[in-house]
């Protein structure tokens, strides 16, 4: 191991004020965009049902409307 304790690798040889805030924001930042890819999904999911309910509407008023008019 390139460090000789726990402790030493928590410091990262003095550099441990740039290194842990930087992986702290690459997470939040992969967080970030897990959490809007799920967001964006449940979006497109709900579109695509409320897009199949209207299409299915539409086709039963136009076959209401065929009815109608034989």
């Amino acid at each position: 191991m390139a460090f000789d304790s726990f402790a030493a690798f928590l410091a990262m040889g003095g550099h441990a004020a740039y290194v842990w805030p930087a992986y702290g924001a690459t997470m939040l930042l992969l967080l970030g965009v897990v959490l809007h890819l799920r967001l964006e999904r449940r979006r497109l999911w709900r579109d695509l049902r409320r897009r199949a309910r209207r299409e299915q509407r539409q086709v039963r008023n136009a076959d209401a409307n065929r009815e109608v008019r034989s």
